[in-house]
């Protein structure tokens, strides 16, 4: 397994897999860590997060660095990533005991309540497009919930997954709290299917998914998917043209556009079409497209040489079914210059499948009707970004879109306080907020005569 810097092509460093003993020891360590740290108070286990989150804050520069130069985000963003972890260990170090208190339900018992109780040792199987954010979004609930956890991070960015259980290690977590496995995509089935392993979350594609599904299912055990997404950018003729265009170039070239929650089909009433198209390029002009370590760039390049060929793969498909490419469409190696697609419809790439890079993809609607249409004609139900300035329409518009998440005037993004994931092919379960927390806990229901 390499690290490679996808700006320049140079090999980071060479990591050598753990042996089949060294995955085991580490399933072994993790239940011995489990059975003491479930029995800490919920204060004991906050103050190590908030010195987590101390620890993230104090070396957020070298972490960042480390990210950038091995999956290429924007120096900036990772730095905001980084912060954004920090975030979610203080959340759920203040808020973890409150939603794992006990249930009171009143029935003919004399008392009877719900009891929320760890798991155990949990896997966690993320991708590498935000390498440090994906993880601590499920592990810190599921530490502060009581669990251990073991991560299987994508192979490209094996330096982050070091860096993540060292911090561990520096924040004073006991020993075999939180691991890395420094293993290939090909060993993980055995992880899943050992005993001591109860539960998995995966961030990843529909394949990956589908797979660990299947071999969980197989040995009865819990999963959380959050795989990918195409998410429709709504925008009707009385929304606020200029706000609509600034949050549509964010919400599709935020972290080159390697993101399940990006903006990705970009429907516009066809009134205010030309309008919005004109000011979303002229905005997109504006966003440097270069060297992810020099920090007033705001689109690098894609994070591998492979994804950058499929996505170009995509791209051309599309234009033979008729999509009008309009702006960029060259690839250099990883690089790939932000690209706008017109007249895309169902049937080509761009509007079927998600195109996980810097490319938008445009087309009109004329009624609310046909906009809501176009939006729910997807395997994908992540999330959906609709501006407009009709409370009506607004009020109208939640109960008739498929997806896990609809934001008005904003773009679709994930938040510690709100619940996160999809339906249909973008996967179930959620994360962050309360319902992240007992996702992974026993809810156990207690009944006294």
């Amino acid at each position: 397994m390499k690290s490679i810097n996808p700006w320049n092509g140079e090999v980071i460093f060479e990591h050598r897999a753990d042996s089949d003993s060294i995955v085991n020891n580490k399933i072994i360590k993790a239940e011995v860590a489990f059975s003491k740290w479930r029995k800490l108070s919920f204060e004991k286990r906050a103050e190590k997060l908030e010195a987590l989150a101390q620890k993230l804050e104090a070396q957020k520069a070298e972490l960042a660095i480390l990210m950038t130069r091995e999956m290429g985000k924007p120096i900036k963003q990772a730095e905001a990533e980084i912060e954004k972890c920090a975030w979610v260990c203080r959340y759920y170090a203040k808020n973890a005991a409150a939603f794992l208190s006990d249930e009171i339900i009143q029935t003919d018992a004399q008392k009877s309540f719900v009891r929320h109780n760890p798991l155990g040792v949990l896997l966690g199987i993320m991708p590498w497009n935000f390498p440090f954010w994906q993880f601590f979004r499920f592990a810190a609930p599921s530490v502060m919930a009581g669990n251990t956890v073991l991560l299987k991070h994508a192979s490209s960015v094996m330096q982050c997954a070091k860096a993540i259980e060292k911090l561990f290690l520096e924040a004073d977590f006991p020993e075999g709290v939180a691991q890395s496995l420094i293993i290939p995509s090909s060993a993980v089935q055995s992880v899943i299917e050992n005993p001591v392993v109860k539960a998995v979350s995966l961030t990843g594609s529909e394949f990956a998914g589908a797979k660990v599904a299947s071999q969980a299912g197989a040995k009865i055990k819990k999963t959380l998917l959050e795989l990918g997404g195409s998410n429709a950018f709504i925008v009707f003729e009385d929304a606020d043209i200029e706000m609509a265009a600034e949050k549509a170039v964010w919400a599709r070239y935020q972290n080159t556009g390697q993101s399940c929650i990006a903006g990705k089909r970009f429907l516009v009433q066809e009134q205010v079409y030309e309008a919005f198209k004109t000011s979303f390029i002229e905005k997109l002009e504006k966003l440097k497209f270069g060297n992810p370590e020099e920090t007033d760039t705001k689109i690098g390049p894609m994070a591998s040489v492979k994804l950058a060929e499929e996505l170009e793969k995509q791209l051309q498909e599309s234009v033979k079914k008729g999509a009008q490419l309009t702006l960029g469409g060259n690839r250099n190696g990883a690089k790939f210059e932000p690209t706008i697609l017109e007249k895309i419809k169902p049937g080509m790439p761009a509007f079927d499948e998600e195109l996980f890079g810097p490319v938008a993809a445009f087309s009109k609607f004329s009624t609310e009707e046909e906009a809501v249409k176009l939006s729910n004609e997807s395997n994908f139900g992540l999330g959906v970004s609709i501006c407009t300035n009709d409370k009506s329409r607004i009020k109208r518009l939640i109960d008739q879109m498929d997806e896990g998440a609809v934001f008005f005037n904003e773009l679709v993004k994930s938040d510690p306080r709100l619940p996160f994931g999809g339906i249909k092919n973008s996967g179930y379960g959620r994360e962050l907020s309360k319902a992240g927390i007992v996702e992974f806990v026993n809810q156990k229901t207690v009944y006294i005569a």
